[in-house]
């Protein structure tokens, strides 16, 4: 199956599609180092570029969609202005791209799109809303959505996204994946023989570990099974710990 991957950055969603033999036959991404990293491990058919000003008539044709379109707009990490934050607007122009292929009686067979998992509680929820209303109503597929969670499938990290998929087949009966238990922890995947210059020092160590400052408080956390997420931006947290590695 031929797919079209956007929002593509150094290739982590396309991997995945990669390994279960889909065929990725164009990708896009505005970063520079992203793209060059994409190329040097999957190869030359990503294109770098703003995807809002890249002719929809240019894309070759494909029977999936894939991307995991800007979250911040939607993330409680950032100011969750949502569809009135440019980087936003970018699921529209997805649906542009779909749009565009079936006025050309080439409809792709599948969407598979991914973002934050406050996606779906946005603004009351009306984002999500507006979401589902153009994906079923304006482009006529059947859609299914859920929050999965990367600890539930074997990484040892937990990473809450909702993931959105679409079907051009209404009678298709699609099941998101059942958990599995998780059998490695962080430890399992760290180095255990590492270099002295790599720890940190004495002098350091009382700050990284510290509980936050300027009103930003977080109990600091080290030597986890599974890792939580790193913050946004440590500017915002000043110095409130959430690496704990």
């Amino acid at each position: 199956m031929r797919v079209l991957s956007l929002f593509s950055g150094c290739g982590g969603l396309d991997q995945g599609f990669v390994n279960e033999g889909y065929d990725v036959v164009w990708a896009n991404d505005f970063d520079k180092y992203a793209v060059e990293t994409y190329k040097a491990n999957f190869g030359d058919h990503i294109v770098l570029g703003d995807i809002n000003e890249i002719p929809i008539e240019s894309l070759p044709d494909f029977d999936m969609l894939i991307g995991g379109f800007p979250c911040q707009p939607f993330s409680m990490m950032g100011e969750e202005r949502g569809f009135e934050d440019a980087r936003g607007t970018l699921f529209f122009r997805i649906a542009e791209i779909v749009k565009y292929k079936i006025e050309h009686n080439k409809k792709p067979k599948v969407l598979v799109l991914e973002n934050v998992r406050s996606l779906k509680t946005h603004n009351q929820g009306k984002t999500f809303k507006t979401i589902l209303s153009i994906l079923e109503k304006d482009l006529g597929y059947k859609v299914f959505h859920t929050v999965l969670n990367s600890s539930d499938y074997g990484v040892p990290q937990t990473r809450n996204r909702t993931y959105i998929v679409c079907f051009a087949n209404e009678d298709v009966d699609f099941k998101f994946p059942e958990k599995k238990e998780l059998k490695l922890t962080l430890q399992d995947l760290l180095e255990h023989d590492v270099d002295k210059k790599y720890f940190l020092s004495d002098k350091i160590l009382p700050t990284i570990l510290s509980d936050g400052t300027g009103g930003y408080k977080a109990k600091s956390e080290i030597d986890l099974k599974v890792a939580r997420p790193l913050c946004a931006t440590m500017a915002k947290m000043h110095r409130s710990n959430e690496i704990n590695i």
